[in-house]
């Protein structure tokens, strides 16, 4: 499977699982989140995907520099439609492109660190956060929403279902 395959079928795993959920639902605090909904693990994933687009064009991505905003984690319709934009600028890079990336870990100051990538690797980035965050919005799934139906992978990585695959035919 390319990237951009994959990276298709989380975006629409993700816009399947917010047209399954209420309005309420979606931006309902869950405890078994530590009090955060599932639309804010929607937008939060989804400002990684925005930060590689808007930074594309220059060549610098930042993913701190995110805008957290709050329509995207409340508004289910925003972020079906932040789904929709993430869509088509993924759809649209079918060459790499070499990209720097400014990273800070200095909890004391905003001092950033930057190193080469390219676009590719920072696809395959999105999509490893991606997954991590939905398998934590399954969780919350089971709290607010147990009702509704997700993909056998939802929130697994391709890794471990080869893993388990073999596993299982070895047993």
């Amino acid at each position: 499977m390319s990237l951009h395959k994959a990276c298709a079928n989380i975006l629409a795993q993700l816009n399947d699982l917010i047209s399954q959920l209420s309005v309420q639902d979606f931006s309902r605090p869950l405890a078994s989140l530590g009090n955060s909904s599932i639309g804010q693990h929607v937008r939060h994933t989804l400002e990684f995907f925005i930060c590689l687009e808007e930074g594309f064009q220059e060549g610098l991505i930042n993913y701190d520099k995110r805008a957290h905003d709050k329509l995207i984690e409340t508004d289910k319709f925003q972020a079906q439609s932040a789904i929709l934009k993430i869509q088509e600028f993924i759809a649209a890079q079918q060459t790499d492109k070499a990209l720097k990336l400014e990273v800070g870990y200095d909890l004391d100051r905003e001092e950033f660190v930057t190193i080469e990538t390219n676009f590719l690797r920072e696809l395959v980035y999105n999509i490893e956060h991606a997954v991590h965050h939905m398998a934590i919005m399954k969780i919350g799934m089971r709290e607010v929403a147990p009702s509704v139906i997700l993909p056998h992978d939802f929130g697994i990585a391709a890794s471990t279902i080869r893993y388990h695959e073999t596993a299982n035919v070895a047993h």
